[in-house]
């Protein structure tokens, strides 16, 4: 008798292991990776994870409902840093790798992250905020009761703001802290604090010789009114600071190459603006040159794949071989992500690049070969070995017990021309347990971004409402990543326009080629850019039968001024800001055309999202409840912009069940 698997829940986003962060020991025969979950308690936890190379099975390293991150070996592997939370605020914590306790190496008031080793081994560099005039050599880290009652009181006192840039959603309202950059001597037990300007600074690597840090920063006069980066390198025995960029661009995740003499690094001149392609970069120590390696390859850097199940940080690149000769990177294109190589020639080679995301990978230079993260759309990750020219090797299997319980649909995938020449891809997933001849309702579901892409990636939503019986669609319109620049900054001053027109065409194509849609039961859904274009697709079309709208934007008057980027966004994407043109930017507002709207509309939103803040939710909720529409609001406490793909796990679960709830009454 055949196994019918059972139907995914929401419950099930609990059941998902994802892993991150795969790093090679120094000796190269063995990594470590990051595993999190979602534990009992309905909070996450991330515990280190070894396997040696040659075995099956890998070993816990940490344990406990904490979130431990971000491993350093020193250079011998003798030893290793880490980033933990045990003790309430992420600090770095020290272990011996051949066993034994992790004892606490910091403890800063405001906490410490992203350790990494000199080459020596005698010094741990790392980052932390700092408030103006701290002395890091008598740093206390606050009990739990004690961060609790400064909290407290926090709330009771005014917050003066006298900065355009005051707030973040991942960092809330902004004070006088500053990510700065510490070095940590192991034999003298000191801390010597290496940047001090009124500025984030973020580290990006230590030179071979232990001489030179790389770090990256905006250290402009205007740095308040600019979304710059420039690239620094800092000598370790003078504390000078030496500008490797321009000013006028963004520029990240630099590296030494092994020598020291070059750095390579990812960055833009912003040309196309927020949509501007990454491009790799090698800069010459000695002589200041700069060289592009990707000039002429049209797909961007890194991985611009969208889903929810990714937590933990992994390497994109760029990342050196060992003889110096090429520079290896991820790279997002037609609907995956895959391993690139880049050599000094400007040719750019697929090393491997399958109908799957690598979401990271790592280098070991003695055998020259790679660890790769995977998702695929029926397969949420594992980790592969992989050298040039061979095929996947796979070292984990992680989620199996899951995926032999529950049934996961394998999308079908399509590319649409447009009427201008243009090809449009999307997935399309039939429901759980179809069958031919029976007719099912279908959803539409648009990513944020705008300049980001659905792809190849195990994506718990889309499996959710597959399971719920909906035929889904989800697609890349312009304005996606992974079509090359011209694609990407076709959407900017277009808003509701050819995106608008991409959609409505994945649509009637999928109505066209698939009879068993139901064409009088049509939903759409979206967060974010999502959901901006849930809100015009319902105030111009009336053939969708339920909408459900996410943190989204519904008036670019009020998100020029509430949004974290609204000042520099709205001309970004639109053409010109509140001040230029209020005019156009009223009729950009899906909340202009709010008396259009016939579909019944639930509208998602958190109430501590300072990306597309609630005000946006709150205005388009009055508007039709006003107007007697059939509409509703859920509210999400504590939530902020990345509640579907981080946010509190009963949050997420109660949000898919919302958006379940509103689509089973209307579809």
């Amino acid at each position: 008798m055949t196994h019918v698997k059972r139907a995914i829940t929401a419950e099930d986003l609990t059941k998902i292991e994802i892993l991150s962060d795969p790093q090679h020991t120094p000796n190269g025969d063995a990594y470590t990776y990051v595993s999190t979950k979602i534990n009992d308690n309905n909070e996450y936890e991330s515990n280190l994870y070894y396997q040696k190379r040659i075995e099956t099975e890998p070993v816990q390293w940490t344990f406990g409902s904490n979130k431990n991150s971000n491993l350093s070996f020193s250079p011998d592997g003798k030893k290793a840093v880490f980033q933990s939370d045990r003790s309430g605020l992420p600090q770095l914590w020290i272990i011996n790798t051949d066993g034994g306790e992790a004892r606490q190496l910091t403890t800063f008031r405001n906490g410490a992250f992203n350790p990494a080793w000199t080459k020596n081994g005698q010094s741990i560099i790392f980052s932390a905020f700092i408030d103006e005039g701290d002395d890091v050599q008598n740093q206390k880290e606050l009990s739990k009761e004690e961060q609790q009652k400064e909290m407290e009181e926090k709330k009771k006192q005014p917050l003066l703001v006298d900065r355009l840039q005051y707030k973040s959603n991942d960092r809330g309202f902004h004070d006088n802290k500053n990510t700065q950059i510490i070095l940590y001597d192991l034999k003298e037990e000191k801390y010597e604090q290496l940047t001090n300007s009124n500025v984030d600074h973020s580290f990006q690597d230590v030179s071979p010789n232990g001489n030179y840090i790389l770090f990256a920063a905006n250290l402009n006069e205007d740095a308040d009114y600019e979304i710059k980066n420039d690239l620094f390198l800092l000598n370790l025995k003078t504390i000078e600071t030496t500008k490797l960029t321009d000013g006028n661009g963004g520029y990240h995740s630099a590296r030494f190459s092994p020598s020291g003499d070059k750095i390579a690094c990812f960055g833009h001149g912003y040309e196309y603006d927020g949509a501007t392609l990454s491009k790799l970069f090698v800069y010459d120590i000695a002589t200041g040159k700069r060289t592009c390696l990707t000039e002429g390859f049209d797909v961007q850097l890194g991985d611009a794949v969208v889903g929810d199940t990714r937590l933990g940080n992994s390497t994109t690149g760029p990342v050196w071989s060992r003889d110096e000769k090429s520079i290896y990177f991820i790279a997002t294109d037609f609907g995956a992500t895959g391993l690139y190589q880049a050599s000094f020639n400007s040719e750019v080679e697929v090393l491997y690049k399958n109908d799957n995301h690598i979401f990271g990978f790592s280098y070991e230079a003695t055998s020259d070969s790679f660890i790769l993260g995977v998702s695929t759309p029926i397969d949420p990750c594992n980790f592969y070995s992989f050298r040039k020219g061979a095929d996947l090797t796979q070292l984990t299997n992680s989620n199996a017990l899951f995926l032999e319980e529950v049934a996961v649909i394998e999308p079908e995938v399509l590319v649409i021309p447009t009427e201008d020449g243009l090809e449009l891809q999307g997935w399309l997933l039939r429901p759980y347990g179809y069958k031919d001849g029976e007719k099912y309702p279908f959803i539409l579901e648009v990513h944020g971004g705008p300049h980001a892409m659905y792809g190849q990636t195990f994506f718990h939503e889309m499996q959710l409402l597959a399971a719920k019986g909906y035929v889904v669609l989800y697609t890349n319109p312009r304005g996606s990543h992974g079509y090359g620049q011209q694609f990407v900054d076709a959407v900017r001053g277009d808003y509701g326009g050819g995106d608008y027109s991409d959609l409505m065409l994945a649509v009637d194509y999928a109505l066209e080629h698939f009879s068993f849609i139901d064409e009088n039961r049509l939903g759409v859904t979206g967060g974010s850019y999502g959901g901006f274009m849930t809100n015009w697709i319902v105030g111009h079309t009336n053939r969708f039968k339920a909408a459900v709208t996410q943190r989204s934007i519904s008036n670019w008057l009020s998100f020029y001024g509430v949004s974290d980027i609204g000042y520099f966004f709205t001309k970004w994407e639109l053409g010109f800001n509140l001040l230029e043109d209020p005019a156009k930017l009223w009729d950009f507002s899906p909340l202009k055309y709010v008396e259009n709207v016939e579909t019944p509309l639930l509208i998602l939103h958190g109430e501590v999202d300072y990306r597309c803040p609630i005000e946006q939710g709150e205005q388009l909720f009055i508007a039709l409840k006003h107007l007697r529409k059939e509409v509703e609001f859920v509210r999400f406490p504590g939530a902020d912009h990345e509640l579907s793909r981080s946010g509190n796990p009963n949050m997420r679960i109660a949000r898919l069940e919302e958006i379940c709830r509103w689509f089973e009454k209307y579809l």
